[in-house]
Parts: structure tokens; sequence; C-alpha cells
């Protein structure tokens, strides 16, 4: 069993990363995985912990991004399983051949970008999260325009890799990162 905890991991990403919305975007992505473990009924602080860690290499690295995952972690005593899960969420993207096959590697590779969707319309409604319905996530999700950073072709292949309709993984989304709505700033 792995030893990397949530409180670990929020002991190593300030070691490489400076910048707020690194971290925010940290603390949604490890919302939505520790959403995604309960669903697979798995250990929801080892998931929240990778959601956590996953852009460790980004803000000095941002067009290397995935390739220093492993330079970063190693010296952390992060195991060789977690460093993998951390990498496959850029497969395809950041030209790395380690591909999502797990549950917790599917979940991370697709929850990564639809947090974002989720964040800009919590962010765009007067009550921010709370109350967020699925059919007003998946309306913005539609609409292209919305949250256009976001790579909804990587969203769309996520939610194939895990064999779960779309709605499924958005309100995993919507409960982990209501779930910590104050550490989002979206109240």
């Amino acid at each position: 069993m792995s030893q990397l905890t949530l409180a670990k991991a929020k002991e190593i990403l300030p070691k490489y990363t400076t910048e707020d919305h690194l971290f925010t975007h940290a603390m949604a992505v490890s919302a939505a995985m520790g959403a995604m473990a309960d669903y697979f009924h798995a250990d929801k602080d080892h998931w929240e912990a990778i959601g956590y860690l996953h852009d460790v290499d980004y803000e000095k690295y941002p067009n290397e991004h995935c390739h220093h995952v492993r330079e970063f972690l190693e010296p952390e005593g992060v195991d060789e399983e977690d460093i993998n899960t951390i990498i496959s969420h850029g497969w395809g993207i950041c030209d790395n051949d380690v591909e999502p096959t797990t549950d917790m590697e599917k979940s991370l590779f697709t929850v990564d970008e639809l947090t974002g969707v989720v964040m800009a319309y919590a962010l765009m409604r007067p009550e921010g999260i709370t109350g967020m319905e699925l059919k007003g996530l998946k309306k913005k999700f539609k609409d292209k325009r919305f949250a256009a950073g976001c790579n909804r072709d990587v969203i769309k292949k996520g939610f194939e890799m895990l064999g779960l309709d779309a709605g499924v993984v958005m309100q995993a989304c919507i409960d982990g990162m209501t779930a910590h709505k104050e550490e989002l700033g979206l109240k």
C-alpha cells in the first residue's frame, strides 16, 4: 500500500510550486479525486494526495510537463506506482507514453480538465458551487466557448476510458469540490 497521504502531498507541493492558482487547481483536482475514490470504494486520502500532486512539475517546466515528475518525487520517497499514476495524466497531451490503465489513473486524466469547467461555472454563479446542478454543468460543458481552455476532447476520452456516463463523473466533481468549497473560494 502506498505511503503517500494528502498531508505528505501538502508538504511536498510547496517545495516546487509558488503560484496561488496552481494550489487552487491542486485542491480542486484533489477534491474531485476524493469523490472518484468514493465512487470506486478506494482509499480516498491516497487518491486526494495523487490529485494534489499531479502538477508538481508544471510551474518549473510548463513546456515539459510530466517529464520531471520522477526527479521531483523520487527524492521525496514517493513510490514508483504513484509517480507513474501522476505522469499518466499527461498521456497523449504531454508527449509521454504512460497510458492510464487503472481507475485512479483514468480518473486523474479525466478530472484534471473537468475541474476547470466546474470551477469556471461555480465562479460565474452568484451562489458559487452551492446548489450546482448537473443539468447546468452539462449545458456549460456543451458550450465550447465557455471555459474554452479546458479540453473537452480529453475529458470525453476520459469518460470513455472510465466506461462511465459523463454525468456520473461530473456529479462526482461537483460533490467533491462542494465539500471543499471554502478552500476553493467557491462559497
